[in-house]
């Protein structure tokens, strides 16, 4: 950072600036997005030297993949170490905008530490104004980012992970802040690529607040390096994988999905149906999975087992000119049902609204004749009885019999949506019984099925136990001597 930068920037935290910690994964919707639920905060470092005012930021020669993200940005104010979430906003002076921009060409090269992809000179732009800390709820505030005047992000506070209180006392735990360090406290849905020309503004805001107060609008305009990186050091490389990442989906980037790695073997199926939904959802909390349940819906077959993958499909509220586009012919909700195999689940983002159906008696025959394993909708469903007179189990809101245009337009599959209050993308595993609907991100289905179907075998022991007289102090749970019981138990059956 020169000379003139760091006074800059020293002017607008109030002392010269120290460590630049940033939040990985915060907000709900950016979870989403990314398809994963963060038990705890994690965190990397920026050098102090990313750190600058509004104005222009390099993209590096050679690369395609620049990318903002708009966020919150606390300034410490005091000494801060081993401190309680309670007393953590005590530590924080200011609040400002900040822009978290990176190069996903270099992710690969960083292992995970972010350093050349996102540490480079101006990577972290801040400003320009800075709200007292005592001034406002940090519960309150809401965030936006603009590219080229046009919004691509709008969050608020008010449902984060890890509220601000609770990452100064998660950081000062082990690392001394100082005045003068800066948290980035994560960014929401929408962040994206730019490209040379651009400009993107951030601003933070509190819009509740008794006296409205602003930070105004970081702005930060995008230009194109002239200066190739030397061939002595990681050179740009991108993928599809980095630019799904970039641009935020498959389908911003320009991509189809890729097909699932993921198998859903026979065997598997087997050993997912040998446990109950209850105990799978014990084992997801166990591991901070709080949110993987659809709510809200019943089932045509309550009496059925349902395990597959999720295909998705989403509808939005209808509008006349949209319909009139999207919504006749062979559209996407005849297209997913058309595409839809074996093992598949049709998971269908209805935004709740139980006013008019979203699949009828013929497209669940469809999915039937398919092979697919399921159907799942937190809209309604036409021809309910015909439907519920299926083999196919179809989970819903309720039956309606207005047709699908009253209230939807069919409009894009296979991404990730919203279903009952639960965010589904393709290839989650989608495990349905009398007890409700869970989601499972694939990469956890082997470790969350073998843990719940010991714990069923201890459960079974326990039961055992129980009936045959003895008190559930020390067996349930199970303490030392039990545990030693139980093991002996197992030997024998």
């Amino acid at each position: 950072m020169s000379d003139t930068i760091e006074s800059a920037v020293a002017a607008l935290v109030g002392t010269r600036p120290g460590k630049v910690i940033a939040v990985h994964v915060n907000y709900p919707s950016r979870a989403a997005q990314r398809g994963r639920v963060p038990a705890q905060p994690s965190y990397f470092l920026k050098p102090a030297s990313s750190l600058a005012l509004s104005g222009e930021i390099e993209r590096p020669a050679g690369t395609e993949l620049l990318a903002f993200e708009g966020e919150i940005a606390l300034i410490i104010g005091t000494r801060t170490r081993r401190v309680s979430p309670a007393d953590g906003w005590n530590a924080v002076s200011g609040v400002t905008a900040s822009n978290d921009f990176g190069v996903y060409d270099l992710r690969y090269a960083d292992k995970g530490s972010n350093l050349r992809s996102k540490g480079g000179d101006g990577f972290t732009p801040i400003g320009p104004v800075v709200l007292d800390a005592r001034e406002i709820d940090p519960a309150a505030l809401r965030i936006r980012t603009w590219v080229n005047g046009v919004l691509a992000q709008d969050d608020t506070t008010a449902t984060l992970f890890f509220p601000f209180g609770r990452l100064v006392a998660d950081l000062s735990q082990l690392i001394t802040l100082e005045p003068g360090d800066i948290i980035l406290t994560g960014t929401p849905a929408g962040a994206s690529v730019v490209r040379p020309g651009d400009k993107v503004e951030v601003e933070v805001d509190a819009p509740t607040a008794l006296r409205p107060m602003t930070t105004g609008r970081l702005g930060t305009v995008v230009i194109e390096g002239i200066v190739p990186l030397g061939s002595f050091g990681a050179e740009p490389r991108v993928d599809d994988l980095q630019r799904t990442e970039a641009w935020g989906s498959p389908e911003a980037a320009g991509l189809t999905p890729a097909a699932p790695t993921f198998v859903l073997t026979p065997a598997l199926k087997d050993r997912i149906n040998s446990v109950g939904t209850a105990t799978l959802s014990a084992q997801l909390r166990k591991r901070g999975f709080n949110n993987v349940s659809i709510d809200g819906l019943g089932s045509t077959r309550p009496e059925a087992r349902l395990v597959g993958r999720a295909r998705t499909l989403r509808y939005l509220p209808n509008r006349e000119d949209l319909f009139e586009s999207h919504g006749g012919g062979y559209n996407a909700q005849k297209r997913a049902f058309d595409s839809l195999g074996p093992d598949d689940v049709i998971v269908m983002e209805a935004r709740g609204e139980r006013g008019t159906g979203t699949v009828g008696d013929i497209l669940a025959l469809r999915a039937q004749v398919r092979g697919a394993a399921g159907i799942v909708t937190d809209g309604g469903v036409r021809d309910l009885a015909a439907v519920a007179a299926l083999d196919i189990p179809t989970y819903h809101a309720g039956g309606h019999p207005a047709v699908l245009g009253r209230r939807h337009v069919p409009w894009d599959t296979d991404l990730a949506i919203a279903c009952g209050g639960a965010a589904v993308r393709p290839g989650d595993v989608i495990v349905g019984d009398a007890d409700g609907l869970l989601v499972i991100p694939p990469h956890l289905v082997e470790e969350v099925v073998a843990s719940a179907i010991e714990q069923e075998r201890e459960e079974g022991f326990i039961a055992e136990m129980v009936a045959a007289g003895h008190g559930v102090d020390g067996l349930y749970p199970m303490n030392a001597d039990w545990k030693a019981r139980y093991r002996k138990w197992q030997e024998t059956t």
